[in-house]
Order: C-alpha cells, then structure tokens, then sequence
C-alpha cells in the first residue's frame, strides 16, 4: 500500500441546520455548502438539500439538512471540515483503506489539540463570565433585599443560584480572584 491513497479521499458529509424561519434553513445550508466548496483543496462532487420540516417537540422551529459528497486531498482536510463546519455525519467513500505516514497522523493530531484548546478557552471565559454575573446578580439581591425587606419575602435566595464549580482547587482561586478584581472594578466605576 503506498502513501499516495491518502490522497483524493471521497467522502460523505451531512450538515444538519436547526431554527426558524425555514427559508433562513434553506439559505444556511446553501450558504454552508458554498463555503466548504471554497476551501482549500476541497471540491464538492454531488449535493442533495432537504425541504425544512417542523420539529414536532419544538414550536415554529424546523429542521433540514444536505447531504454532499466532496473529494480532499488529504485525511487532514476532512478533520478540519468536521470541526470547521460540525457535519452530524461522515462517511469515507473511497479509498478503502488509507495509509498514513507519522508526519500526517502529527498534522491531524496537532489540528485537533489546536482546535479543542480553543474550544477550552471559550469555556473557560465563559465559566468565568459566568461566575461574575452570579456575584453581581447576589449582590443585587442583597441590595434590594436591603432596600426594600417586605418584598425580599418569596422571592429566591443566593442559594438558589447554583455556584459553577472548578476540578481544579488552583483554577478555582485563580478564577475568583480575577472575579472579585473584576467586580471592584464595576463598583468602583459605578461610584
């Protein structure tokens, strides 16, 4: 087997797109579609669209997909398709098996350390995003708890705010110090 079947892999992606209204489906998948066409070593042989449908459990939302096939020049390119454009299928066509030598098995691996570090990195803003709208959401409610007591009755508590919890003990004090320095700097801009 030679390393040269790596290359012109075959393969079948479905794109799955959900909302309203059902043309906006429509224009997204084309819009998808189009794009992948554009990148880089990417040819897209066959597309086949589907009429948005009514999701039965979900009001006005709808669902659609395409299917298309497209030929890669390499197995790296079809890993940047699925974290690039999320397909909820793929399928290699052709050819039947691939060879692949370290330097590309590294490129892969690479893509998808780089890609997920990112993804972590969002997650990790957002946590903290999150934590400091919760203590400025705490702190609200005390002040207006404080400020009108008879209407603090009923209403819910800072225990009814779940706290965003941390594996790591270090991440979690780090985090709240950037959280506490943040909200200094919001009440201080706020006197």
């Amino acid at each position: 087997m030679s390393f040269n079947e790596t290359k012109n892999i075959k393969a079948s992606l479905i794109l799955e797109v959900i909302g309203f209204p059902p043309e906006h489906l429509t224009e997204t998948l084309e819009t998808l579609i189009k794009q992948i066409g554009e990148e880089k070593g990417v040819k897209i042989l066959e597309k086949k669209m589907n009429p948005p449908v009514l999701i039965k459990e979900q009001k006005n939302f709808y669902s659609s997909f395409a299917e298309i096939i497209v030929e890669v020049e390499d197995i790296l390119s079809i890993a940047i398709l699925l974290f690039k454009y999320m397909p909820c299928h793929v399928e290699i066509i052709s050819p039947q098996s691939i060879t692949l030598p370290n330097t590309e098995w590294s490129d892969i691996f690479s893509e998808l350390a780089r890609r997920l570090h990112g993804y972590e990195e969002i997650v990790r803003i957002m946590q903290s995003e999150s934590n400091i709208l919760q203590k400025k959401l705490k702190g609200l409610m005390n002040k207006s708890e404080l400020n009108n007591p008879e209407d603090a009755e009923g209403k819910s508590s800072e225990e009814d705010i779940p706290e965003n919890t941390e594996n790591n003990p270090e991440e979690k004090i780090e985090t709240e110090k950037n959280q506490e320095e943040e909200i200094k700097k919001e009440e201080e801009k706020e006197k």
